[in-house]
């Protein structure tokens, strides 16, 4: 049992990043963006869905064993619910250093205010709770993030139509 504790302290940490003494999450949340910035090279956008949804489940699982080691709802040493978040907000974002970096600005955004349905699911309680807010951030940063490259994309095409002054 205490090794089970262990591992899912490890894991929900992110090795450790959680211990982080300042902002954790945000921390943990630009390592996962460098991730997916270096790694996007050699792998396809799937992938990276495909990795989320396993880490999504595997965090539910350590999250709860942990949180419920120390006595707490939703430790802020637990970041692997931020790494997930971010990887999905990355998700279909072209591989480009300033889109990733916008996607993690919007996540981190929509992460800390947590509007809306963010806010509904970080009431949940245990693993699901912990995860589901950062993964609801990550999907509203993907959309805002893809909002906006449609936006520039039609702004740009258009120019030849409208002059702008």
């Amino acid at each position: 049992m205490k090794a089970m504790i262990r591992l899912s302290e490890i894991i929900s940490t992110v090795f450790f990043i959680g211990r982080f003494p300042i902002a954790p999450g945000t921390f943990c949340s630009f390592l996962a963006f460098l991730a997916w910035y270096f790694l996007r090279v050699y792998i396809e956008s799937e992938f990276i869905l495909y990795i989320s949804l396993v880490l999504f489940f595997v965090g539910v699982a350590v999250s709860t064993i942990y949180s419920e080691s120390i006595g707490e709802e939703d430790p802020s040493e637990i970041v692997i619910d931020e790494w997930v978040g971010q990887w999905i907000a990355l998700w279909l974002i072209p591989h480009s250093f300033i889109w990733g970096f916008a996607s993690f600005l919007f996540f981190r955004v929509f992460d800390i205010f947590k509007p809306g349905p963010i806010k509904a699911m970080d009431e949940m309680k245990s693993g699901i709770g912990i995860m589901m807010d950062d993964v609801i951030a990550g999907i509203l940063a993907l959309l805002f993030t893809k909002s906006l490259i449609h936006l520039i994309a039609w702004v740009y095409e258009s120019n030849n139509i409208i002059y702008w002054r």
